[in-house]
């Protein structure tokens, strides 16, 4: 290795900003290359619990985080009336100073960690990514889409479910469909709601909402996946109210809210995990370009940010850059983010087989294996 060590960070999500946070902060020289000129800044909200809001303490924006979000420590089981059926305690997977679980919207999510990724003196390129890689014993050189060029000791794939990098270095899997789909939309929060609220039944598989700021929540609705292509986009705003109609209690005034389609996103659920290595050479993968998994245990984005936790310990470590250093990131991560990836598909598969699991117990189980450490 040489003496001044530097890593290219492809993909400007919620991976790719945690690991390039944390290796400047080592004094490790980053370029991030993000594909998006808008730095991917969208979405309605986001779900992260505490193991994920552990790794943005370490990163030195929880107090933004939690000033922007609306922390809770329980979750409601709902009738599709409204009615409340039970409320659950939930575990504090982060430790017992930070909160079970906090909503905030995306976009905010998103700025935040832009904002400590400029702060930190990382090199960032907008509308750009690496369209070759060309790697030897010493490191990678890569040529990007504006036709510059850049040479690394090592690239940490951050570019999501359809990781164009991932597949670059040889690694063939690809996201396959679970079988359902979710409609997401923010809105107004209505009075009262403190926490996220679930309702199992109706003309959906779940409704849903969780609050993501002191005026705000998103809402969500799972129902079996459509093509999406038969499902025009100006229509969106109308298909969501149509389902929302069979759920009362807060949903009648979030169903009101809804009018513009533009604010509407439709998704299907996916499950991704790469098995083997996470690495080719000195290519990397962290975050959805390594594993995905339907958002039903709210796990996605605490994955991801434990990802980039791990192997920034690991680069930071005084290690040489080798196989070994690379595979002891891969062996410490695939056991629990197996755990998560298959029993967030095994809760969504219950659903649409009809049978009636054990979901707590299936989720206090995982929970409670969350609190380790990663």
């Amino acid at each position: 290795m040489t003496r001044k060590r530097t890593v290219l960070v492809v993909g400007g999500g919620t991976a790719g900003n945690a690991v390039t946070v944390l290796l400047r902060r080592a004094g490790i020289e980053v370029d991030l290359v993000e594909v998006k000129p808008d730095w991917n800044v969208r979405g309605s909200g986001i779900t992260l619990q505490g193991n994920a809001l552990r790794v943005l303490r370490e990163l030195g924006v929880w107090d933004e985080v939690r000033a922007h979000g609306f922390g809770f420590d329980s979750l409601g089981l709902t009738a599709p009336d409204g009615t409340v059926l039970h409320v659950h305690e939930d575990i504090r997977t982060g430790g017992d100073d930070l909160p079970a679980t906090l909503g905030m919207q995306r976009l905010v999510l998103q700025r935040i960690l832009t904002d400590a990724v400029q702060a930190s003196g990382a090199r960032v390129r907008l509308g750009t990514t690496a369209e070759t890689l060309t790697q030897d014993e010493t490191g990678v050189s890569v040529r990007f889409s504006d036709g510059t060029e850049g040479r690394y000791n090592l690239v940490v794939a951050a570019d999501g479910l359809s990781s164009a990098t991932r597949a670059a270095i040889g690694i063939d899997v690809k996201p396959e469909p679970t079988g359902m789909a979710i409609w997401r939309v923010p809105a107004p929060r209505p009075a009262g709601v403190e926490r996220s609220d679930l309702a199992h039944g109706g003309p959906c598989y779940i409704a849903g909402y969780t609050p993501t700021s002191k005026d705000t929540i998103y809402a969500y609705l799972v129902e079996p996946g459509r093509d999406s292509a038969t499902i025009p986009p100006e229509s969106y705003a109308q298909e969501m109210r149509r389902l929302a109609e069979g759920y009362g209690g807060a949903w009648d005034e979030i169903r009101e809210s809804i009018t513009d389609p533009a604010q509407v996103n439709y998704t299907w659920f996916d499950r991704l995990l790469v098995e083997g290595s996470w690495h080719r050479g000195r290519v990397v993968l962290v975050g959805d370009a390594a594993h995905c998994c339907p958002p039903t245990m709210a796990q996605g984005a605490a994955m991801s940010l434990e990802d980039a936790w791990v192997l920034s310990e690991l680069l930071t470590s005084g290690r040489e850059w080798d196989e070994e250093l690379l595979r002891s990131y891969y062996e410490r991560r695939i056991d629990r983010v197996r755990m998560v990836v298959d029993e967030s598909v095994r809760i969504g598969q219950w659903q649409l087989d009809g049978v009636r699991g054990d979901v707590p117990g299936l989720m206090g189980t995982t929970m409670t294996a969350l609190k380790e450490l990663p």
